[in-house]
């Protein structure tokens, strides 16, 4: 366990050793699986799975209380309504566009080096069943809470931030009443954060686990026939990772991107090992407000909504994935179905949000409008385990930077300590008096 005096970059430090020993250890223990199968299937798999999922349900679980109730504390300091549509117009407008130059940027790499071409036609022959997209309408009227206390035990996010929003609303409009209630969530809201912290402390013993399971059962040859998708796909992802998103942080405020790109790896290797947006909120949300200085009310409203709605990650895997497919079957793709795909991933990022098995929806919904077989999903299922961790460490590092760019925009960004050292951990869960200051507008 970590001392509460430790720098919080030693935590860092020890999830990586703990994540490269992890490795290690599932690829040692490859080696029994025939020979000693017991100490594999009884033992070491069950006790990885235990560990590593218990942690992840742990972060899953401060996930609801901590958005509903650190939502509720930003917006109920809002005096005028329409800075909440201000800044919810221009959060989205961020988002949707790093979701088009991600995956503009994934089909012009995966045309460029054309990686379907290696793939031998035969083994296009499989099936695959991908759950139906839900209807347009559907998805509209699902946003809409009907039941906030069930939506809480879902955890459905959408319904969620809206709740959220609306009741943060009303209690900025209901003079002393509302600011009775205001000063009660806002000492829940500090509680929420020592619990984050408590949590946190398990992390590198989660993301071992998580990583000796996943190199126990990920088979080497899972990866033959499919490598060059697989390094397409990691291209792009860090292009956006490391091009991409410091250009734009540097071009749209002025801010340092290599302390950007710092600041990130604790929530980065966080998402590497959860392979969950949601899970890693917390850690995101702490290094946005502590390290970087951003107003916590914004960044509870900006934060959450990104993990539900972008996926920068996911719009390449499905930008590549297309092309990938379509050069399987020989399929040569117009300028115009192109676009097409564009436009239909940046707003299925959005219209399937929160629906399950979202990867394979929105991907299945680009290919049948191209003319490209579905059935060719099956093919690139074997990766995108190891993928879908890299494609959540690149959505949270979208969301970070967003929310960089609307609270530079907002004034709600401290520069001083973006350009600080990182923060001990004991001033990780500090009280936050501080958030009824931030400037709107």
């Amino acid at each position: 366990m970590l001392n509460s005096s430790q720098p919080s970059t030693h935590l860092t430090r020890r999830m990586l050793v703990f994540m490269l020993v992890g490795a290690l250890l599932g690829m040692a223990l490859r080696q029994f699986e025939t020979s000693q199968g017991w100490l594999v299937y009884e033992f070491a798999l069950p006790l990885f799975e235990v560990i590593g999922q218990g942690f992840i349900s742990l972060l899953k679980m401060l996930v609801v209380p901590l958005v509903f109730v650190s939502l509720i504390c930003g917006i109920s300091t809002l005096s005028d309504a329409s800075n909440m549509g201000r800044l919810t117009a221009k959060t989205i407008a961020l988002y949707l566009l790093t979701t088009v130059i991600a995956i503009s940027l994934a089909m012009l790499m995966a045309s460029v080096l054309q990686p379907g071409h290696s793939v031998e036609q035969s083994m296009t022959d499989v099936d695959v069943n991908i759950p139906a997209a839900p209807a347009l309408y559907e998805v509209i009227l699902d946003m809409i809470p009907t039941n906030p206390v069930q939506a809480l035990a879902d955890g459905n996010m959408l319904q969620i931030i809206i709740f959220a929003v609306l009741l943060g609303l009303a209690i900025s409009q209901s003079g002393q009443a509302g600011q009775k209630i205001a000063r009660g969530f806002t000492t829940i809201n500090e509680v929420m954060l020592a619990l984050v912290m408590l949590v946190m402390r398990c992390a590198p013993w989660g993301v071992l686990a998580l990583m000796a399971k996943l190199t126990l059962t990920l088979g080497v040859s899972a990866f033959a026939s499919l490598a060059n998708y697989f390094l397409v796909v990691v291209a792009v992802l860090l292009v956006q990772l490391l091009l991409v998103y410091p250009t734009l942080l540097k071009v749209f405020s002025g801010l340092n991107p290599w302390i950007f790109l710092k600041k990130m790896r604790q929530a980065q290797l966080f998402a590497f090992g959860t392979s969950s947006s949601y899970a890693t909120l917390p850690v995101t949300m702490q290094t946005l407000v502590d390290n970087m200085g951003v107003k916590r009310l914004l960044a509870s409203f900006t934060l959450p909504l990104g993990s539900t709605i972008n996926m920068d990650g996911t719009a390449i895997m499905q930008g590549v994935a297309t092309v990938f497919i379509a050069q399987m079957y020989q399929i040569d793709l117009s300028m115009g179905q192109y676009v097409m795909i564009v436009v239909m991933a940046t707003c299925a990022s959005i219209g399937t949000a929160g629906v399950p098995s979202v990867g394979l929806i929105t991907l299945a919904m680009v290919l049948q409008q191209v003319n490209v077989p579905v059935e060719g999903i099956a093919m690139i299922m074997a990766v995108d385990r190891l993928l879908d961790m890299l494609r959540t460490a690149v959505n949270i590092s979208g969301d970070a930077m967003v929310t960089l760019l609307v609270a530079h925009s907002e004034a709600a960004l401290d520069h001083q300590v973006y350009a600080q050292p990182v923060l001990p951990e004991s001033k990780i869960a500090a009280p936050l008096a501080e958030a009824s200051s931030y400037p709107v507008g």
